[in-house]
């Protein structure tokens, strides 16, 4: 089960590093495809953090024997996808705007680096 979690994971935020490039830097903002597109984002990146908190921190310190610091990361995104969702509903662009990319670069490219860090399981994938 842990392996399959473990891939699910993997599978599900995967997608979402392009995808989030693409909308923040190249969609028309507020149009179909943008709305469309950052559904299927949102819906990616909030799964995909759900999963994170059913895998055991194996590198650095541990909370309750299962979490790690990088699960914070995992809570700051599923606080953050609703907050988002709510604030471009309400008209708030910039509260939207500001939060998705705070989401990419926390959710995503701070959190993708530390999985490249010795001991994680997608450093043994890539590098050995």
């Amino acid at each position: 089960m842990y392996e399959f979690l473990r891939s699910l994971h993997l599978f599900t935020i995967l997608p979402c590093v392009p995808l989030g490039f693409y909308l923040l830097l190249f969609s028309s903002k507020g149009g179909k495809v943008h709305r469309l597109l950052g559904k299927v984002y949102m819906g990616l990146i909030f799964f995909s953090s759900f999963i994170s908190l059913f895998l055991e921190a194996k590198v650095g310190h541990q909370f309750l024997n299962h979490f790690g610091w990088i699960h914070l990361l995992s809570l700051l995104t599923l606080w953050t996808v609703p907050y988002s969702f709510y604030a471009i509903k309400k008209g708030n662009v910039k509260s939207h705007q500001r939060s998705m990319v705070f989401l990419y670069w926390t959710g995503l490219l701070i959190a993708g680096v530390f999985t490249l860090s010795p001991g994680r399981y997608l450093h043994g994938v890539l590098f050995n």
